[in-house]
């Protein structure tokens, strides 16, 4: 039997667990993706957003931050009444500023992958956690990236949130030891 450290329960979850969750990531979209994603759970559960997820791509222009950057009040009255996704004035006002915020990142460093993964000498961070509670749900580095996040005018990026961001585009491998995905990330992250 494959042991997994979460995402049993339900089938979106163990998909996102052991083909997603930790792998690293170095294109912007996706990167960017995942920051909008990790910013519209704040208060809510992953789950929720995962089910909501393609509804994001569809409303969201693919994560396409050049074109959100540009979304006027037209468009964010379309967000708000868009029953596919959590419709947050403050989220989606947000995500908007975070595109802008984005492509300032994009032009300085050349690339937000560039940008990110600096903070982990472009080699993630590999935890050898014994079980599911010894997870934190915030670092010092996230801290750290969270503070730079927010100077640079980025909004739903707190540290708790920063570091579900960490963990989710593989700057931490947080998967257990035991769990199967542990070792085939850290390989991956060699």
């Amino acid at each position: 039997m494959v042991f997994r450290c979460w995402g049993d329960k339900d089938e979106l979850m163990r998909k996102y667990h052991d083909f997603e969750w930790g792998v690293p990531l170095h294109n912007d979209y996706e990167l960017f993706e995942f920051l909008v994603l990790d910013g519209a759970q704040a208060g809510l559960s992953w789950s929720t957003i995962l089910k909501k997820r393609e509804n994001y791509r569809k409303a969201f222009d693919n994560f396409d931050f050049e074109k959100i950057a540009k979304y006027d009040d037209e468009k964010i009255d379309e967000l708000l009444n868009n029953p596919g996704i959590v419709r947050n004035t403050l989220k989606v006002k947000a995500f908007i500023t975070n595109a802008k915020a984005f492509i300032k990142i994009r032009k300085e460093f050349g690339s937000f992958d560039k940008y990110i993964w600096e903070y982990v000498d472009n080699k993630p961070i590999l935890n050898e956690l014994k079980n599911f509670e010894e997870m934190p749900s915030k670092t010092i580095l996230s801290e750290k990236i969270s503070q730079d996040l927010k100077k640079r005018g980025f909004k739903f990026v707190g540290p708790v949130i920063t570091y579900a961001f960490m963990q989710a585009i593989g700057l931490v491998n947080d998967h257990v030891a035991k769990c199967f995905r542990y070792k085939e990330i850290s390989k991956l992250s060699s």
